[in-house]
């Protein structure tokens, strides 16, 4: 199920769009990222092509599971790292660029090991 850190940013932001959107659309992604329409064109047809997403006749893009899948493990790593960072003292502005780069490439059992500690300590601090 790997995918590269570009596939990964364009399946949390539909993921994060599809929140907020009735449905997302090309337009939208290009909009949120402040990218061209023709770049996101070729990259929903990567994504298509390895069946992370479906898109129907009228243009609405939905996650399939392995997309969302991939979608959610990001958004959680990017919410929990800059989270912490930013309890740590971090710049919330910098706390979320930062997240943004560690999440593509920490390794799953770094992440599990950090959520752990970060849970530990909320635990504490809320007796």
């Amino acid at each position: 199920m790997h995918v590269n850190e570009s596939a990964e940013n364009y399946l949390e932001t539909i993921l994060i769009l599809s929140k907020s959107h009735p449905v997302v659309r090309s337009v939208d992604i290009a909009e949120e990222l402040g990218f061209k329409k023709s770049s996101v064109s070729v990259a929903m047809k990567n994504l298509r092509e390895k069946n992370h997403i479906t898109v129907t006749k009228e243009g609405f893009i939905y996650l399939t599971e392995s997309g969302r899948e991939i979608a959610e493990m990001i958004y959680e790593r990017h919410e929990l790292l800059s989270g912490w960072l930013a309890t740590l003292g971090v710049d919330p502005k910098v706390a979320v660029e930062d997240a943004c780069r560690i999440e593509h490439v920490i390794s799953k059992e770094s992440f599990e090991a950090i959520k752990r500690f970060v849970s530990s300590v909320y635990q504490k601090s809320e007796k």
